[in-house]
């Protein structure tokens, strides 16, 4: 790894083994309570990160993800449910995702600094679909990761998200 992990792994999702594994930063000059929510609403994504649509709460819950929340949405052009695994507000976010031929966990890490915050996105990938298409998935990974930084970057420096 290149960079040193600042995601929590849950037994099973470390990048220690898997197929796919990706790291995106970015610096923000916001505080990272105007960054988390921003992030913490799902159904605001798509209005900055056009890779996420259809954000669903099918067993109830939101608009703000919660710990133990299931979610599904689209990404990649593939449906994932999702359940958040980890919660601690304004420093960290993770989830759990299945799909067809594929699980994955993804870790967002807030970070103050003196100008604002430093973002962090993790994402470890296990499965056929992983496995067959490692180096195709980490590229498209490693590209829509940094837009969605750059599309949390411009929105939370343009003010906080309206209620």
């Amino acid at each position: 790894m290149a960079n040193a992990s600042l995601t929590r792994w849950p037994a099973g999702a470390e990048p220690e083994g898997a197929p796919v594994y990706t790291y995106n930063a970015i610096d923000v000059a916001a505080p990272p309570e105007r960054v988390w929510a921003w992030l913490v609403r799902a159904t605001r994504w798509p209005s900055y990160y056009d890779n996420a649509s259809n954000i669903r709460f099918p067993t109830g819950g939101g608009p703000d993800l919660a710990l133990g929340t299931r979610f599904t949405w689209r990404t990649f052009s593939v449906s994932v449910d999702t359940t958040v695994t980890e919660l601690v507000p304004n420093e960290r976010l993770a989830w759990r995702g299945k799909t067809v031929g594929g699980t994955g966990h993804h870790g967002w890490v807030i970070e103050r600094t003196a100008g604002g915050c430093r973002v962090v996105t993790e994402e470890t990938q296990r499965g056929v679909v992983p496995s067959l298409g490692r180096l195709f998935l980490r590229r498209g990974l490693l590209t829509q990761h940094q837009r969605w930084l750059e599309g949390l970057k411009r929105v939370a420096e343009s003010g906080p998200p309206a209620p």
